[in-house]
């Protein structure tokens, strides 16, 4: 399952997205700056955090708290 945490550089909400996951223990996270990728800044821009699931393309927009992050998880294993 590849998870990928789009943000921006000095985003607050996406370091308290960051130790949610981390207080998850969900660690297949990659961190994606949206500045460098325009089709993403276009999209998700307004919304950071975003976690995203690269193989279906669902995403969990912020703002999220454990039951619902790991319902997403959870979810993700019957796509």
């Amino acid at each position: 399952m590849r998870l990928l945490l789009l943000g921006t550089d000095g985003c607050h909400l996406c370091d308290e997205a960051q130790t949610l996951l981390n207080d998850n223990n969900i660690t297949v996270v990659e961190y994606i700056d949206i500045a460098q990728h325009e089709e993403w800044q276009a999209q998700f821009a307004l919304h950071i955090p975003v976690l995203y699931h690269v193989e279906t393309q669902r995403y969990l927009a912020w703002r999220f708290d454990s039951p619902a992050l790991l319902s997403f998880i959870e979810s993700l294993k019957y796509d």
